[in-house]
């Protein structure tokens, strides 16, 4: 898995914007501008995704107060995050890794075999600064566990 200190895997996939358009996402182009917060869930539409993503979204200023990007990365495609985020009222990013490729970069695939579902994400979080350096990482085995959100903001403000 990737942890502390590690260099975190770069990556590109389409990604679906807050105004509905779908555009290549780059991990090494986006920590040009600042640290990155890749926010990993398993699938929309489901009640603990739309919760997280939602918090982050009533979370959003405290990492733009730290010049942070906020992403969402989920094995859905562009197009139903593109309605995930419009329904609701996602305010960052979502980047689709329908191949995925990046839950396994990352280590963080998972499986719901009482549901015969392969190949989602596990909920996870992980902060990569400039340097394109992972400086925290947060990974759940439960997927309804959400993330610590005070320190999730803490560490993209010191990143």
């Amino acid at each position: 898995m990737v942890d502390v200190g590690d260099d975190a895997p770069t990556f590109s996939a389409p990604m679906t914007t807050p105004s509905g358009d779908i555009e290549e996402f780059s991990l090494a182009d986006a920590t040009e501008d600042g640290p990155v917060v890749l926010a990993f869930f398993p699938g929309a539409f489901t009640s603990v995704c739309a919760s997280e993503m939602a918090t982050f979204r009533d979370r959003f200023d405290g990492l733009t107060d730290a010049d942070a990007a906020l992403y969402g990365v989920s094995v859905d495609s562009p197009f139903a995050l593109e309605e995930f985020g419009t329904q609701n009222n996602l305010n960052f990013p979502l980047v689709s890794d329908i191949a995925k490729e990046v839950i396994d970069a990352y280590d963080v695939s998972m499986d719901f075999d009482a549901l015969g579902v392969e190949g989602v994400a596990k909920r996870a979080v992980f902060v990569v600064d400039e340097d394109g350096t992972v400086t925290y990482a947060w990974v759940s085995d439960d997927p309804g566990v959400e993330p610590d959100y005070d320190a999730v903001e803490s560490a993209a403000a010191d990143a």
